[in-house]
Order: structure tokens, then sequence, then C-alpha cells
């Protein structure tokens, strides 16, 4: 049955014109079908980058939005409307403004885990993967980064010359990775190595042999001539590595590092979406892709 959906879904977006983008934490069955899978800022640099007039993103809200920032005109379709990040919208652009009129002399970084209202009122965007190298180009050595605390405090480690400033705002399925988790882990497979997103808390990425983004544990591991490793970020990631490198182990940091939302996209989801049947237009006003845009823009230039 799976099979029969997949392959209707690609003879629709073929037939249509319509390209598929999968974030690296939806389900096995949705990679094998979307013509690009990734990290979530790289999916929305392959739509732009792509011709099909409309794509349908197989990841959460705020992946969608920063589709349509960098293809306003394309239509873009949220697989499953209720997908969405609790991390994105912590934050209002309410409380960066507040913030701005009270600290004018700090440059507010904005993950690229926010709301496109959010990004509106921000200075510039990182990624995980690029948000050391991005903070230590800002000029200004006074910064706010919102909105994962773990991320920010990870950074300013790196970069101990600039002051930083954090809200209590994170990503709640790494954020609830304790210490007492990733020695349980070490001492369970005391000859693996160690791999942890840096939205993990500081006393989880102490103990990493290697901290990174998603696309960068997923590197490290099919690079590295270790055979087993411990893998600190959303439980699909195991999976996905065990079909690239069936020559290795792989073991999840702890069973709780599943995604809700992530995971409340499926198969069938895509399939109506492709039909014009389901999924959620985003629409943006065109003042809110300009504004955002300068954030997002300003990372490209740095980066």
């Amino acid at each position: 049955m799976i099979s029969k959906i997949q392959q209707e879904i690609l003879r629709l977006k073929k037939e249509k014109g319509i390209t598929i983008l999968a974030h690296n934490y939806v389900a096995k069955e949705i990679i094998e079908i979307a013509d690009y899978n990734g990290d979530s800022f790289k999916l929305s640099r392959d739509a732009q980058k792509d011709n099909a007039d409309t794509c349908i993103m197989c990841g959460v809200h705020f992946m969608a939005e920063t589709a349509k920032i960098l293809s306003p005109k394309k239509k873009v379709i949220l697989a499953q409307e209720i997908a969405g990040c609790p991390m994105a919208e912590q934050f209002s652009a309410e409380d960066v403004v507040a913030f701005k009129k009270e600290h004018p002399d700090y440059t507010v970084v904005a993950y690229i885990n926010t709301t496109a209202a959010l990004k509106t009122v921000c200075d510039v965007c990182v990624t995980s993967a690029s948000a050391v190298d991005i903070c230590r180009k800002i000029e200004n050595d006074k910064i706010l980064f919102i909105p994962d605390r773990n991320l920010g405090s990870y950074v300013a480690d790196m970069i101990p010359d600039k002051q930083f400033v954090f809200w209590n705002g994170g990503c709640p399925v790494h954020a609830r990775i304790t210490a007492n988790d990733a020695a349980r882990a070490k001492e369970a497979h005391p000859e693996a190595l160690l791999l942890v997103h840096p939205e993990c808390i500081p006393a989880v990425t102490e103990q990493a042999d290697f901290i990174g983004s998603t696309t960068a544990i997923m590197k490290f591991a099919e690079q590295s001539q270790a055979k087993s490793f411990i893998i600190g970020t959303e439980i699909s990631i195991v999976e996905q590595l065990e079909y690239l490198c069936p020559d290795k182990r792989f073991y999840s940091l702890t069973k709780n590092l599943i995604c809700p939302n992530m995971k409340s996209i499926t198969l069938m989801d895509v399939l109506r979406a492709v039909k014009g049947e389901g999924g959620l237009e985003i629409k943006l006003d065109a003042d809110v892709i300009e504004k955002a845009s300068v954030c997002i823009n300003e990372m490209l230039r740095l980066g």
C-alpha cells in the first residue's frame, strides 16, 4: 500500500510540476519521494533554485514561511497544517521591539527556527550550522540570541569575547535530554561516539564527541572511521543513518527524542496536498516578506 501511494504522489507531482521538500525528521517513506531532503534552511534554498511554481513543505510551519520568504512568487503548501514548532512560537515581535527600545546597542540574532513575524524585527538570521561563524562576523560585541538559549550558549562558548543575552526559550525535544541520559547512554555503549545537536542543554553537549546540526551529525557519522554512535537528536535520524551506513550501529540517546509535530506529517498528507485536497497554503503580506528578508539576506551576506 505504501508503495502504491508513493507511486501516485510521484505521478501527480510530475504531472503538475510540484516540488516536494522533506525535512530530515519526517518519515522515511516521505523522504523517499521528496525532490529535496535536508535541514530547514537548505530546503528553502532548494525551493528557491528549483523551477517548479509550487512546492510542498513536509516540515513545520516556520519552514514553509521561510520558503515563501525566499520564493514569494511560488505557491508554498505546508503538507500538514497542524505541524508547528513550539520553539519558533515562544516569543513575539513585540517582545523584540521592546528589548531593542531598551537596548538599542544590541544586535538581535534570530535562529532560523522563528516565525516570519519575528524575523521582521531581527537583524540577522542564523542556522545551527552557521550560528558560530555568523555571530563571530557580526561587528557588534553585544548580541541578543533568540529563541534557543542552548544553541545560544553553545555559540557564546565559542566566542568568549562577545556579550550574549538569552531568553528562556528552546526546543522542548532537545532540551528534555538530561546529563544523566547522556551518561547512561555512554555507559550502555562505551564504544560509541556521542553526537548531539547544539539545541541540547550544556550539561549534555559537554559530554559529546561531536556537536552539530542534523545534517552535520549525519555527515560525521557517514565519514567517521568509528563503527558505533549515540545520536542526540530526533529519533528518526537513527533510522536514516542505519539505512545509509548498514555496517555501523546507531543508538538513540533517549527514547524521548521524538518531535510530535514532525511525526504528525503522513504520506497521506503529502498525497492530499499534491492532489490539491489538503495542506495549508502559506500566505504572507508583501511587507512581512520584505522585512523578514532583511535578516535572512544579512545571514547570506555574512555567511
